[in-house]
């Protein structure tokens, strides 16, 4: 293939007055035309500033120290801004993690799009430009929603909408950062399937920086591996992910927990990547099992081992596979026990609309988004809410924290009705539900050291601060005392979201409500959060509403399970059970949907715009879209609930009906549901 894009010993510092400190230290790769190439590692590696640098961009207080960028044969790191401006969104185009700050929020998507193909003068002849933006909504799967704001789309549209402008130029190489991070399973795959057809149409080249090997599996023809800003690996896809040769692809590999099991029981990762404590020689050596005295004073560069396949460590050929004779410390932990209730929720139902004479003055009719919800969750126990993108996971999540009144329902803690709004609640029930939001850039105030964001709720109840406490809130989550004199903008994006994990802990709160927050982190980092929450939970009764689109980590560490759709709960089951015995299809589509660490056939069909008043309807929410369907009963008359062995199902569908398309099996995942393909092709919201 030819040669599109190729970096050579490129190295690049961060710094100022104080100093220089070397982040990008010799990386080289190259992307062929057509290709797409995964770039993996820790949180803080240098995979998105590498991937940056192909668009020319870097931060202010960052330099580039050797190397080169080449496309074409052109070096982009020599380019003035005119010329890169001209590269920018034409050539190279890039899909951010975060499309509701890459999106202008004062601007129709429509216009945003009519300006990148104006900008670079892109338009087809005989084509118009409403034509051309049809088009591309269409090519991403969205019908016209030109006219609509970002804010009136839901998180997979919005990518959508990122991916159509990168698009729309036919860029030669896309760059994505983490484009699928905080998306539930169904929506991954949807833009999974979307950027290989992308690809296979126009031939563009892809650069895929993340964490989620799984995903990367699907769609990556080779990965390259960085450790501390070194690329310590570099193979095929099928290859690296069933035989890696570097011990930190190994543990990286073995931290990925599945949803057949759970956890992959193989050794992980110890210990966290610290710049201050690396080796002159391998970067990996204070973490790695296999580390000699040699390999602390020796650098350690990319040789060729197999076909297509260079790692650097001078053992691999001597390293023993021992994930099998290693079991996890996090397997197997989900005793079963009594505990007194904590939470009681009790028919609630929520909208975002408030009713009223304001409402009415407006001629605004509330829209519903959860509607009858019924939740109990004991002390120390740990209940998994998930659901597609748009299904009110949040909105339920908000209320229970008093940043949502509910328009009907009642929330207990400890058996005392909590006030609608956060402003009624008293100190002490404020201090007992702590929420840890998603996106830590929103959560954590940007003019604030990581030692302040710590104190600030530490005064705000009346418990004394000491450095000792901060130091260990730091080191539960996989950080240390060298950060809290840092700012947040000085962090990853992971490193951020462990700060708010540990300043919702230092205020030892009674129920966690944990918003998809190990989304943004990598698989590492993940395992040693969930550590943290199982430790938590067994030894204080911390008890937790765990809103997640993983179910890998859910199967993990959830104790049951509320499956959630448009507004309903459509299932509330034991984890083992639900995973064993999925019943219900909606459940069995979530399923179906989660990638493993090898390449499937699943082909979602194309995404369909939500229904936002479906919930207010007399029927199921799962009618019109349900592969197993009752004719009419199902879209005129609502399921009523079935009492299971662990919670309930609601669905028309008689229980035993239900479980004869079932997996009896634990180690499987469903696989025949009356006659539908064992990989249901989904139609869904974005």
């Amino acid at each position: 293939m030819t040669k599109l894009i190729e970096i050579r010993n490129l190295g690049i510092a961060y710094g100022g007055h104080a100093g220089w400190t070397d982040v990008v230290e010799g990386v080289c790769l190259e992307i062929a035309r057509g290709e797409t190439f995964g770039l993996v590692g820790e949180s803080g590696c240098g995979k998105s500033t590498v991937a940056y640098r192909l668009l020319g961009y870097g931060a202010a207080n960052s330099r580039v120290q050797t190397g080169e960028v080449l496309f074409e044969g052109i070096d982009l790191l020599k380019l003035d801004a005119s010329s890169l401006a001209r590269l920018r969104g034409n050539r190279i185009a890039l899909v951010p993690q975060n499309p509701t700050t890459a999106l202008s929020p004062g601007m129709r998507v429509g216009q945003q799009i009519r300006e990148m193909i104006l900008t670079h003068q892109a338009l087809p002849e005989r084509m118009s430009m409403e034509q051309r933006i049809r088009d591309l909504f269409a090519l991403v799967g969205l019908p016209d929603v030109s006219r609509r704001y970002p804010h009136e789309l839901s998180g997979g549209q919005q990518q959508r909408v990122t991916i159509a402008m990168a698009v729309s130029c036919n860029p030669d190489l896309l760059v994505l950062d983490e484009p699928t991070t905080g998306l539930d399973v169904t929506t991954q795959r949807q833009i999974i399937q979307l950027l290989s057809d992308l690809r296979s149409r126009i031939g563009m080249a892809m650069l895929y920086v993340t964490h989620d090997l799984a995903l990367l599996a699907q769609i990556a023809d080779r990965i390259g591996v960085m450790y501390a800003g070194k690329l310590v690996e570099v193979a095929p896809c099928d290859r690296l992910l069933s035989n890696p040769a570097h011990p930190y692809s190994r543990g990286l590999i073995a931290s990925i927990p599945t949803i057949m099991h759970g956890h992959r029981g193989g050794r992980g990762l110890r210990g966290v990547l610290r710049r201050d404590q690396m080796a002159e020689g391998c970067k990996f050596e204070p973490r790695c099992d296999f580390a000699t005295a040699t390999c602390r004073s020796t650098p350690q560069q990319l040789i060729p081992v197999a076909d297509e396949q260079s790692v650097a460590c001078m053992r691999w050929s001597d390293i023993v596979d021992t994930a099998d004779s290693i079991p996890s410390s996090i397997s197997g932990l989900r005793p079963k026990r009594q505990a007194a209730r904590l939470l009681s929720v009790e028919h609630l139902s929520l909208s975002y609309a408030p009713a009223g004479w304001f409402s009415e003055l407006l001629g605004k009719t509330p829209i519903p988004i959860a509607r009858d919800i019924d939740l109990e969750l004991g002390a120390g126990e740990i209940v998994a809410l998930v659901g597609e993108s748009g299904s009110g996971k949040s909105t339920i999540a908000r209320a229970i924290s008093g940043r949502l009144p509910p328009r009907s329902g009642t929330i207990r803690v400890a058996a005392k009705e909590l006030e609608p709004t956060l402003a009624q609640r008293s100190v002490e029930q404020l201090r007992q539900i702590q929420y840890i939001f998603q996106n830590p850039d929103a959560s954590l105030n940007p003019r604030r050291s990581v030692r302040a964001i710590l104190e600030r709720p530490l005064q705000h109840f009346g418990i004394a601060s000491t450095p000792e406490k901060f130091e260990s809130a730091l080191e539960n989550v996989g950080l240390h005392a060298g950060y809290l004199n840092r700012f947040p903008e000085q962090l990853s994006g992971g490193e951020r979201q462990r700060v708010a994990i540990a300043r919702a802990l230092l205020v030892n709160p009674e129920l966690l409500i944990c918003d998809e927050i190990l989304s943004a982190l990598d698989v590492s980092v993940q395992t040693k959060i969930v550590e943290l929450l199982l430790v938590l939970k067994e030894q204080h009764g911390v008890a937790m509403l765990f809103i997640s689109h993983d179910l890998a980590v859910v199967r993990q560490l959830a104790d049951r399970v509320a499956v959630l759709y448009r507004g309903e709960l459509m299932q509330m089951v034991d984890t083992d059970a639900l995973f064993n015995s999925p019943l219900h299809p909606y459940t069995e589509m979530l399923l179906g949907a989660a990638p493993g660490l090898s390449k499937d056939e699943y082909v979602p069909k194309p995404p369909a715009m939500p229904d936002s008043q479906s919930i207010a309807g007399r029927g199921c929410p799962l009618a019109g879209r349900c592969p197993r369907q009752v004719g009419a009963l199902c879209a005129e008359s609502r399921p009523p609930s079935q009492i299971t062995q662990s919670g309930f199902i609601r669905c028309h569908i008689p229980l035993a009906e239900l479980a004869q398309g079932t997996t009896d099996s634990a180690n499987t995942r469903p696989t025949q549901v009356s006659g539908v393909p064992p990989l249901l092709r989904l139609q869904t919201g974005a």
